[in-house]
């Protein structure tokens, strides 16, 4: 079955021209595919820089990729058509980091309910439109009457981003990319967002890419996680599996410096690299030897594949060369599928 969106190969380099040292490499060799079928919510997660925005344009096309190729149904983002390029923007929406931003301060938040509805032609009249508002912010725990009306500067970070939320849901769309969607709300209302997120999954049968720094919001949201460092994939698999045994230094590192309600617990810093990653180079071996303490000589003369370590677990790292390597455009095999709940 042909995936709904794909990314093959990607690579993603900024800069270029004349000067090398202004090349940055955003992503690298980054593999995914996404099925309509299967909804499950994956977790791209890592520290800043890691890739986790470039990635979302990509697949959004936002951008264009330097290597590779992102497919809608097959086809390439950069040849559809006028009609399929509508067909792609009702399957794949975004919510962004920030939603006070993508507001117009000068009118009210009904706005960006409204838009959606007439570019789709999802009405057929003023009194159905404001119906299929009313539905979807009762769907998503708003209350129409406090929420209608009202400019984006009158309504809470929580709320305006649960209105997003539902800005969203108007389209029934397949695939939602959510880039660090509570980053920006205060914690008393994160866990709200995140339940009306997994709402859109488990009672809509939309498929997430869900982008974080937070692992912790990743592990309470997700079914799958792919680990990002410095736009190279270093872990991936069933969250539960990758949170609760993590297998590669990088990942360790992040699940070690959660912190933990524990007054007796200390803190311990980052433990230094071995004597070979501290003879680590950016340009060759293993993007992570310069910090890790376990890098042998090995990790500094070529990147490591990624090695399943388990039925639904991989890892790029050479602690585990002696099991079986995996491709990059394989990568999601290592995810646990689920049936797809009945749409709404």
């Amino acid at each position: 079955m042909t995936a709904l969106l794909e990314a093959r190969h990607i690579t993603k380099i900024f800069g270029g021209g004349l000067i090398k040292g202004n090349r940055t490499l955003a992503l690298e060799d980054f593999s995914l595919s996404i099925g309509s079928d299967q909804p499950a919510i994956t977790a791209v997660v890592g520290e800043s820089g890691s890739g986790k925005t470039t990635m979302a344009r990509l697949l959004l096309g936002l951008e264009s990729p330097t290597q590779g190729k992102v497919l809608y149904k097959g086809k390439d983002l950069s040849q559809l058509s006028r009609t399929e390029w509508y067909a792609f923007l009702q399957d794949v929406q975004i919510i962004f980091q920030d939603p006070f931003e993508v507001y117009n301060p000068f009118y009210t938040v009904d706005r960006v309910l409204t838009t959606p509805i007439a570019k789709f032609r999802l009405a057929s009249s003023e009194r159905e439109s404001q119906a299929l508002i009313e539905k979807v912010l009762q769907a998503i725990g708003l209350r129409p009457e406090e929420t209608l009306g009202r400019y984006p500067h009158q309504l809470s970070g929580g709320q305006r981003q649960r209105v997003m939320v539902a800005r969203a849901l108007l389209l029934r769309p397949k695939l939602i990319i959510a880039d660090e969607p509570v980053s920006m709300i205060d914690a008393s209302l994160r866990a709200t967002v995140l339940d009306n997120l997994r709402q859109l999954n488990e009672e809509f049968g939309i498929s997430l890419i869900y982008i974080t720094h937070d692992l912790t919001t990743a592990y309470q949201i997700s079914h799958n996680i792919i680990v990002l460092y410095r736009g190279s994939v270093a872990e991936a698999g069933d969250v539960e599996l990758v949170v609760g045994q993590p297998q590669h230094p990088y990942t360790q590192l992040l699940i070690g410096s959660i912190p933990l309600p524990d007054p007796d617990r200390r803190w311990s810093g980052e433990a230094p690299a071995s004597a070979f990653g501290k003879q680590a180079s950016d340009d060759t071996g293993c993007k992570f030897a310069s910090r890790c303490p376990q890098a042998t000589s090995l990790c500094l003369e070529k990147a490591p594949p990624l090695f399943q370590t388990n039925q639904y677990q991989a890892a790029a790292c050479y602690l585990y060369q002696d099991r079986s390597s995996i491709r990059t455009e394989d990568m999601d095999k290592m995810f646990v599928q689920r049936i797809a709940p009945s749409k709404v």
